[in-house]
């Protein structure tokens, strides 16, 4: 996608096919941030991930020695903070429970679950298969499997339900593949219309389930953030705390045990 919004970039600005190397300087990369946030209409985050990739290109160029000059010598690149929202355990319950006739739906619904249960990514349900689980020393089914976006392994211990959703879809895909998943595309647009069928008022998108995970199934079961992390494939706690959020439950419940704890009744004169 990059490499295509830079074609258009330069046929436009440039009125030429290409350019060389050497041509891109800083008004370069600052002509591409424009030509992205006002003529392709492409959001902050969006926008900086593209010029991070060109970064990296233009950055590999200027160690090789293919340029002189590093055209991002005094631009920063910032990502705003979204804000996604998790599920409760009480809508998660509603959309498991909800009897949905329509097969495409049902399977969306499924591998959607089965995500909230395991924390897995979109691509990595995608891709996952037998040779991802493997049986622990204590008989229990886990998954371990390098993550597609960042190679770090995930390793998750399975719990009933999504034991349930890959003996459901066993042996019914091609390519060695578990669970029935479509386009990443598809799979948000039907997750919009599973929200409505609900009556979940949130914006549901694939990668709730994975903030589902790490509030709503672990952390405020005080599961531990380093166990957490370990599930979610992160390499540091840092990432972690952006997924598993601290909620007024988990605030609440926390002075409730300080409280306890102290067990201090005094009585103010």
């Amino acid at each position: 996608l990059v490499y295509r919004r830079l074609q258009e970039y330069i046929r436009q600005e440039y009125q030429n096919s290409d350019l060389p190397l050497y041509s891109i300087d800083d008004d370069f990369v600052n002509g591409f941030e424009i030509f992205l946030r006002v003529d392709k209409k492409v959001g902050h985050n969006a926008t900086a991930k593209m010029m991070q990739k060109l970064k990296t290109a233009t950055d590999y160029a200027k160690s090789h020695g293919m340029i002189q000059e590093d055209p991002f010598y005094d631009k920063k690149i910032t990502f705003e903070d979204v804000d996604i929202p998790y599920l409760t355990l009480e809508e998660l319950q509603t959309i498991m429970e909800k009897s949905i006739q329509n097969d495409r739906l049902r399977r969306v619904r499924d591998i959607f679950v089965f995500s909230c249960f395991t924390g897995l990514a979109y691509s990595d349900t995608y891709y996952l298969t037998e040779e991802h689980l493997y049986k622990a020393n204590d008989g229990k089914i886990w998954i371990k499997k390098p993550r597609q976006k960042t190679k770090v392994v995930a390793d998750i211990p399975l719990l009933e339900v999504p034991l349930q959703i890959l003996d459901k879809y066993r042996g019914q895909q091609t390519g060695g593949r578990l669970l029935p998943v479509c386009s990443n595309q598809k799979v948000n647009q039907y997750l919009k219309e599973l929200a409505t069928v609900c009556g979940i008022n949130k914006e549901l998108t694939y990668h709730v389930a994975r903030y589902t995970f790490a509030t709503s199934l672990t952390l405020l079961h005080d599961v531990p953030m380093a166990s957490i992390a370990k599930m979610l494939g992160h390499t540091n706690i840092r990432q972690t705390q952006h997924y598993a959020k601290a909620t007024n439950v988990l605030l609440s419940r926390s002075m409730q045990n300080l409280s306890e704890q102290l067990n201090l009744h005094m009585e103010i004169k």
